[in-house]
């Protein structure tokens, strides 16, 4: 079994819980219900989904259909753990709720639950590929800076600039800097105008 680096294990946690609270807020938004139960089987199984596709950078093409297909996944999973009050119908291998769930009528994905996890989605997933492509351009940076250490190891000198005249004695510097305004004593006195 390989290993895994700490990175994409990150990545993957990080992935999941956008995923995940993604789809639980678009759910309860819409009015639906989420069981403790579908979170615990949710959870493995997206980070699961996500564990392959974080080995390498990925942009909005692989992050959109992703986090699409999770969702769908995921209100399906909501949906079924739900307490239910009357019987489900499967039609073309789609479950149809026709349902009254924790006190709400819920017929299968309604065009709101739809329409919500559906814009949720699609900013989530352009929100995600612009932190990878972040993510991905800083360690790009920190990668060329790290090869150009390697490279030439030593520090910098920084000698102190040479006399022009290297006869001359060298004269120490005032301690006062340049700038310091010291005169001492009163001013002088005003001399009458004639």
């Amino acid at each position: 079994m390989p290993v895994t680096s700490p990175l994409r294990l990150a990545r993957a946690a990080a992935f999941t819980a956008v995923c995940l609270g993604l789809g639980v807020v678009a759910h309860l938004f819409n009015g639906g219900t989420v069981a403790p139960g579908a979170l615990a089987l949710g959870l493995p199984a997206v980070f699961a989904a996500a564990l392959p596709l974080s080995g390498g950078e990925r942009t909005l093409r692989a992050i959109l259909p992703l986090l699409a297909a999770l969702q769908v996944v995921l209100h399906v999973l909501f949906a079924l753990s739900a307490p239910m009050t009357s019987t489900a119908y499967v039609l073309s291998g789609y479950v149809l709720t026709g349902q009254a769930v924790a006190g709400h009528p819920h017929a299968g994905p309604g065009i709101g639950m739809l329409l919500g996890h559906g814009w949720a989605v699609v900013l989530t997933a352009v929100w995600l590929a612009r932190g990878e492509a972040a993510l991905w351009a800083l360690l790009r940076r920190l990668a060329v800076r790290l090869t150009r250490i390697a490279a030439d190891p030593a520090p910098p000198v920084f000698a102190p600039p040479a006399s022009p005249h290297p006869d001359e004695p060298h004269l120490p510097c005032s301690l006062a800097p340049r700038h310091c305004v010291t005169r001492r004593g009163p001013p002088g006195l005003l001399q009458p105008s004639a």
